[in-house]
């Protein structure tokens, strides 16, 4: 029997390992079968799960959070002011429609701040409330009317002369500007003279318009003193009551706070109101001797002027001393018009840089920027009255929310709890 080739033999033996490789691979899988959990049942309805399943859908992304954070923390805080801003030019339609009004009760809080000290001390020595008022009220009025019956009076008196030394006065600024070097001619300032003759003549309709809204505007201004009188009467002898009866309208979460925030604006306008007064008597007084002794016509009135002037802050001490300068210059000439301006500007930049600070001190501290703009601001809704409630208004508001800041963070805030509000620092140790 012939002998088996050799590579026969061997292709058995490799089928043979691969036969057992397979059987134990078997075996594992049978074992890992074993030991995992058994499948799932089929449904009810006989339906089997599909093998593998689908992957989920990708999930879009809340529109909020793909807002960058910069244009969310803009538009929240734009919308925010619309609403302010809305809420501000609405306040102003209604103030306008008021406008009257508005300024004579201002007005009255303003003469209120200036009398009320004196009802305080009258009530000390025992003088009874109504007594009181009234006597510090009639006082006020009567030197009130005095001041304006005695500027009439000095302007009457001394307009006949004060027309003289004008026209005198134009006389000597054409022959300088003759003999200036400017060149100018006679026919250009006859022509000059000509052209504003026209001028009132063809704009006479405009002149006559202007003079019946003067006599308007001079009934709404006795209307307004009238409302200031009467206002300043009730406030004087029934202050307290209408500032309680003010608090209820108020909410009570809120009441503390402005319940402590009034007293401070008022202590704030009382320190406004005074310090004006004396600084605009100040100013009077050295700038009327400055300009007596330069023999400008006219010198006392323009004194109660520039008094006046002065409670309109920066704008009405420079058109209070650009009148003194312009009366001046027509009736004695440029080198008393540039005296009196130097007196004016010495008495202005020792009110600016002395008096203010020691008269006022830090009670009504305004940024000068501050009161450029309230008065621009107040001159452009309100006019005149306008811009002398501006200032005041603003020194308020500054006082109002400064106290209304040190309030908050010194009081306790409210920690929202199960059984109630409790305050921080109130609850005990857990």
């Amino acid at each position: 029997m012939s002998r088996v080739p050799g590579w026969i033999g061997r292709l058995g033996a490799g089928l043979t390992r691969m036969g057992d490789r397979l059987d134990e691979r078997r075996a594992e899988v049978q074992r890992e079968s074993a030991d995992s959990p058994p499948a799932s049942a089929p449904s009810s309805s006989g339906t089997v799960p599909p093998p593998t399943e689908l992957a989920p859908a990708a999930v879009r992304p809340d529109p909020a959070l793909a807002v960058p954070w910069g244009v969310r923390v803009a538009a929240e805080a734009g919308w925010r002011l619309l609403v302010l801003a809305g809420t501000v030019w609405v306040l102003m339609r209604v103030i306008s429609a008021v406008q009257l009004v508005v300024l004579a009760f201002v007005a009255a809080l303003l003469m209120t701040a200036l009398l009320q000290p004196t009802v305080a001390r009258l009530r000390r020595v025992g003088v009874p409330q109504g007594l009181a008022t009234a006597l510090t009220a009639i006082l006020g009025f009567v030197v009130m009317g005095l001041i304006g019956w005695f500027v009439t009076w000095q302007v009457m008196e001394n307009i006949d002369n004060l027309s003289d030394q004008v026209q005198d006065g134009i006389d000597e600024l054409r022959d300088w500007l003759l003999n200036s070097p400017f060149h100018v001619t006679d026919k250009q300032i006859n022509d000059i003279a000509e052209n504003l003759r026209d001028a009132v003549g063809a704009n006479t309709d405009e002149i006559t318009s202007a003079g019946l809204e003067g006599v308007t505007v001079i009934v709404e201004a006795l209307t307004g003193i009238l409302l200031a009188a009467f206002s300043t009467l009730f406030l004087l002898y029934d202050g307290k009551r209408i500032w309680e009866w003010s608090l209820r309208l108020v909410p009570a979460a809120a009441r503390p706070g402005v319940a402590g925030a009034g007293p401070a604006a008022w202590r704030t306008l009382t320190a406004y109101v005074r310090g004006t007064v004396i600084v605009a008597l100040i100013d009077a007084v050295f700038i009327g001797i400055g300009i007596y002794f330069l023999d400008v016509p006219m010198a006392v009135p323009l004194a109660v002027f520039i008094f006046l002037f002065s409670f309109i802050p920066l704008v009405g001490a420079v058109a209070s001393g650009a009148l003194a300068v312009v009366v001046a210059l027509v009736t004695q000439g440029v080198f008393t018009a540039v005296m009196v301006l130097v007196v004016v500007l010495a008495v202005q930049q020792i009110e600016g840089h002395i008096l203010q600070p020691f008269i006022l001190g830090r009670a009504v501290q305004v940024h000068p920027l501050a009161v450029v703009l309230a008065v621009a601001t107040g001159g452009l809704v309100a006019g005149i009255g306008g811009a002398v409630v501006a200032v005041p208004l603003v020194a308020v508001t500054n006082t109002v929310v400064g106290y209304l800041k040190r309030y908050a963070q010194e009081s306790p805030r409210v920690v929202p709890d199960a059984e109630g509000p409790v305050h921080e620092g109130e609850r005990g140790p857990e």
